[in-house]
């Protein structure tokens, strides 16, 4: 007689559903998945559509109580801020994934896919995935709130210089559009010694200043006024102003140095022509090309005057130039210019050619100057020069004329520039011809110092045709290869129309 082994492999049995009769293997609450999910909703008190605040000025979305962060589409710092505007609902249950799905950028719709799980009849534990549809609604933040109405400002950096030319403040312009330190200001207002900036917090003025100091030579003062207080928080608000004054010296000014203070340049001529003004001012002695730079402290400890406006330039005609090969130098002379030529020139001027009147000087041009050429220079033998340094000095130390630099036609310079430059959009109390012609002036600049150049973004101006380089006069021009192509953007990403702080 045979016994029968039973088998060791035994399937689970089954059970029916107590609600549809389908066999299920057996759970705590003996229901099926179907009839569990149609009898309970753990996402239910979960809202399935919800709003989010976006700033589209700052491109910033609003995370409650009152901060707004940037956040990248379905980046995790944005997926973090959608689950916290459902965290009170989401704490009731367990949050297994979260995820977003794909929608169109300019939708205004975020879609987040959620799973979740939770214990319900008798212990049984019953996950469901859903999808939470977030509402991008438009609102603006408080801080661009503030820009829009451009009178609310919590700091003032008020950039002055006591001349009449303004050939410093275009070349600290384009520095700081070079550089973007427009971008935090609330409003840039223009008055007629100067600039006033405009900005919300105390820090980007700070900064601002801090650009000025390492861009030009100048000081600064700092004062502030109180708005309101709160004697039981202990909190103050205040308004900050800051008074930057830049040196009173332009380029192409002639100037006169204290003694002691020449004496500490390398014992250098009192009577200096100044070719240059960057972060120092940069002199040179048209006498021996002897060349200094003085730094901000250095000006102020020892201030000194331009001696002439140069409104009180005057046309000259070289009647006769000779180069002065080996110039004799003086002890403890400081470094020479190697970009100049030291050269001996006789001069007449062209509102006196009737006469024989004709004047003798030294020039740092002797490299530029050709019999027949016209200058522009100073006569300082019949002028009235109100100076304390000038009067002090023995008169065969002054020099009869100082010539600054060689004139060209401007009529043709202007017609033949192919580049330009942008400007910053500003609040201009008035504009007139003496504005454009400084303004020509720099421009001119530019195109005679190359290292002036190179702090400066020149852009091409498509709408002037490219002619040869070739020019009758030998006026500098600035090359191809120096220009910038002009980049107009005219939309942002969100297709709205883009406002910019830089006007042609």
């Amino acid at each position: 007689m045979e016994y029968m082994t039973e088998s060791t492999d035994r399937t689970p049995g089954h059970i029916l559903c107590c609600e549809c009769g389908v066999p299920i293997s057996p759970n705590p609450a003996n229901i099926c998945v179907a009839c569990l999910r149609s009898k309970v909703d753990i996402s239910q008190g979960i809202p399935k559509q919800v709003s989010v605040s976006f700033c589209k000025q700052c491109q910033r979305y609003f995370q409650p109580p009152g901060t707004w962060i940037q956040c990248a589409l379905e980046s995790r710092e944005l997926l973090a801020l959608c689950l916290k505007k459902i965290k009170a609902p989401l704490s009731k249950v367990r949050l297994v994934d979260a995820g977003f799905v794909w929608t169109e950028p300019h939708s205004k719709r975020l879609k987040v896919k959620l799973t979740i799980q939770k214990e319900v009849m008798n212990g049984a534990i019953l996950q469901q995935v859903f999808v939470v549809d977030y509402v991008v609604q438009p609102q603006m933040c408080g801080d661009c709130h503030r820009v829009e109405a451009k009178d609310f400002w919590k700091a003032v950096v008020q950039v002055r210089q006591k001349t009449l030319h303004k050939k410093t403040f275009y070349y600290l312009e384009q520095l700081i559009l070079k550089y973007g330190m427009h971008q935090n200001t609330l409003r840039i207002k223009e008055i007629h010694d100067g600039l006033d900036f405009y900005y919300s917090s105390k820090q980007h003025a700070q900064k601002m200043v801090e650009f000025l100091q390492c861009t030009v030579p100048c000081r600064h003062k700092t004062s502030q006024r109180l708005i309101s207080q709160d004697i039981h928080s202990n909190t103050y608000n205040y308004k900050s102003t800051f008074s930057v004054e830049i040196v009173p010296i332009c380029k192409d000014n002639v100037v006169c140095l204290s003694p002691k203070l020449a004496q500490s340049l390398g014992n250098m001529n009192q009577i200096c022509v100044c070719i240059r003004v960057t972060s120092v001012i940069h002199l040179i002695d048209p006498n021996t090309l002897q060349v200094a730079d003085i730094d901000g402290s250095t000006f102020w400890s020892h201030p000194f005057n331009s001696l002439c406006h140069p409104k009180q330039l005057e046309e000259f005609i070289v009647m006769e130039c000779s180069i002065v090969r080996d110039p004799k130098r003086n002890a403890g002379a400081g470094m020479i210019s190697k970009k100049h030529t030291l050269g001996e020139v006789w001069v007449q001027k062209t509102s006196e050619m009737n006469t024989d009147k004709q004047y003798f000087c030294r020039t740092h041009m002797g490299h530029l100057l050709n019999p027949g050429d016209l200058v522009l220079g100073f006569d300082l033998a019949n002028c009235n020069l109100n100076d304390e340094y000038v009067n002090k000095m023995n008169s065969d130390r002054v020099p009869d004329v100082v010539l600054i630099k060689k004139n060209y036609d401007r009529t043709k310079r202007q017609r033949r520039r192919n580049w330009k430059l942008k400007e910053l959009a500003r609040d201009r109390e008035n504009m007139d011809t003496d504005d454009e012609r400084q303004y020509q002036d720099f421009l001119e600049d530019l195109e005679e110092d190359e290292a002036i150049r190179k702090n400066v973004n020149i852009y091409r101006d498509s709408t002037v045709p490219v002619e040869s380089d070739t020019d009758d006069e030998g006026a500098p021009r600035i090359s191809l290869a120096e220009m910038l192509e002009d980049l107009h953007i005219s939309q942002d990403a969100t297709g709205e129309e883009a406002e910019s702080m830089m006007t042609q």
